[in-house]
């Protein structure tokens, strides 16, 4: 399995960003998938989810500014992260995994991340 995420960088607050993660070795159409975000000193945390038929779940951090979005053609996912904070800063990471209703289940599977820094 691989997880290759991408488009991360600097961005002001209230701008927008797209992440891309491109996966591989997985049946990518019937693959839960999820981003996750980790900030220096916290614990990694769920952002956001999608089941393969594209069934979205969200943090209620996010809720409302960031979109997941899946393109089963391409076996990629994206996060669409609109009107970013500050603390949305952090190194971002992609997963795989299973879900049951709006619980996610992720797999010990992780790319190497992108990192999103927000400006204020």
């Amino acid at each position: 399995v691989q997880l290759v995420e991408s488009g991360g960088g600097l961005v002001q607050f209230g701008g927008s960003l797209r992440l891309s993660c491109a996966a591989s070795g997985i049946i990518f159409s019937v693959s839960a998938m999820a981003w996750y975000r980790q900030s220096p000193g916290k614990q990694r945390e769920l952002v956001a989810h999608i089941t393969g038929g594209g069934v979205a779940n969200y943090a209620d951090s996010v809720k409302g500014r960031f979109t997941i979005s899946r393109d089963n053609a391409r076996n990629t996912v994206h996060l669409q992260m609109n009107s970013p904070k500050p603390e949305d800063t952090a190194v971002y990471y992609c997963n795989t995994g299973s879900n049951s209703g709006s619980s996610y289940y992720p797999r010990d599977y992780w790319g190497q991340g992108t990192q999103v820094t927000v400006s204020s």
